[in-house]
């Protein structure tokens, strides 16, 4: 009895601690990172590495050697993490200790999911996603790869928690962090466009009406001198022709989606027993334009593609979903699991009226989601995981919401139980 009165008096000392919550959670997302690390990288094929691997490693040395930025997309689209991986190469020269940092990054960040689900949701929703954070193993794996993925999925989850932040308490420091990760989207990748543009949204949601209205008044001579300054500056891009090369890539690289990857019909950045085989309409007739040409006569057929590649976006498990044998249905039952979990959260958070107030989550959801539909979905889904922090949110809450309809019909009907007994024992 007396370890038990102790235990209970330390429990109420500590359980407001929200670093008693974080440290576990932060060794157990550490621990999955890091044994993973040193496994392949004493491996016998090392590290990881893919083409696009590759390619910014390429750009990153040049950088190092001549710092010379060029003007085509990938160029100035990808420029911030290029950047970053340059100054990381620069200092810590081993491609290895880059990696190391990366996945010691993505592991802390458990820290940013905790924080977020708490101030949007309530703390037992915030330890479920952080745990399922913590040993996703799609977050592990990718964040053994020299790609932008997984720090762009970091970025977004701090500039996330800095917007939070900035609304909970309008600090001005935390304000204008929350810009500067914003500019920094912009130009770490291009779906950090989209993203920010849905955060966005999130802010003219939650903001009441006179609020925009009285910012704008309080700061209309730097906007003025932004607008001049940006609109001076396109001016002479475009008059010294700087901007030919950005438009050349861009129309090159749509060219590319739209006559390789949606004229095929793949769902996939490569071929799959899944696609949607169609004849495509190649005519350019519509103001002569490549894009509104091909996605206007061929509209029935992007959009069925589109339909393929919103249920692809679940997972691979969607195609092979076997339900005729007992070993294909308990594998579809536990595939099936988090979508179930999610789609419960989400009912859940309109059912309780917390919709609009936690819609980030799902606003960067739909922003991943629908720039994996336009372009297309990486096969090893690596498009997919800077939406997957957020979605661990909105399955942390479908568990939590489980969780107190379960404690509910215990206390309810086992109250009912325990009277029944000691009636019938009375008699």
């Amino acid at each position: 009895m007396y370890l038990i009165d102790r235990m209970n008096r330390i429990y109420q000392r500590y359980k407001d601690y929200e670093w008693v919550y974080i440290l576990p959670l932060v060794v157990l997302s550490l621990k999955r990172k890091l044994e993973y690390f040193f496994f392949i990288l004493h491996s016998e094929k090392g590290l990881p590495k893919s083409e696009d691997s590759q390619w910014y490693l390429n750009y990153a040395h040049s950088l190092l050697t001549d710092f010379k930025l060029g003007l085509q997309m990938n160029d100035l689209l990808y420029l911030g993490y290029n950047l970053i991986l340059a100054i990381l190469i620069g200092v810590f020269k081993e491609e290895y200790i880059v990696v190391f940092i990366q996945a010691v990054t993505t592991a802390s960040c458990v820290i940013l999911v905790y924080l977020i689900t708490l101030r949007l949701f309530n703390r037992i929703t915030a330890i479920v996603a952080s745990y399922f954070y913590a040993t996703s193993w799609h977050i592990t794996v990718w964040s053994m790869y020299i790609l932008s993925d997984s720090l762009f999925m970091n970025l977004v989850l701090l500039n996330v928690f800095l917007l939070l932040k900035a609304l909970e308490n309008n600090n001005k420091i935390i304000g204008s962090l929350f810009l500067i990760s914003s500019l920094l989207m912009l130009v770490f990748r291009p779906t950090g466009v989209l993203t920010l543009a849905f955060i966005i949204i999130y802010i003219v949601l939650n903001m009441k009406r006179d609020q925009p209205i009285a910012f704008f008044k309080r700061h209309r001579y730097k906007f003025v001198c932004a607008l001049l300054f940006v609109f001076a500056a396109m001016g002479f891009l475009i008059l010294a022709d700087k901007l030919n090369p950005l438009l050349t890539s861009l129309q090159y690289n749509a060219k590319l989606v739209l006559y390789n990857i949606y004229a095929k019909g793949w769902i996939y950045d490569n071929p799959s027993g899944h696609d949607y085989a169609y004849r495509p309409d190649y005519r350019i007739d519509i103001f002569g334009s490549l894009i509104l040409s091909f996605l206007i006569h061929n509209w029935d057929h992007v959009l069925l593609l589109y339909g393929r590649r919103a249920i692809a976006f679940i997972g691979w498990w969607v195609w092979k979903t076997d339900i005729r044998s007992l070993a294909g249905m308990i594998k579809f039952c536990k595939d099936i699991i988090p979508t179930l979990l999610f789609l419960f959260g989400t009912y859940a958070a309109i059912r309780n009226n917390i919709f609009r107030k936690t819609s980030i989550v799902w606003l960067v959801i739909a922003s991943i989601f629908l720039f994996c539909m336009v372009l297309f979905i990486d096969s090893m889904y690596r498009y997919k995981l800077p939406a997957l922090p957020f979605i661990c949110i909105v399955c942390g809450y479908g568990v939590e919401r489980l969780i107190r309809i379960i404690l509910f019909f215990i206390n309810k009907f086992g109250g009912k139980l325990l009277q029944w007994n000691r009636n019938k024992h009375s008699l």
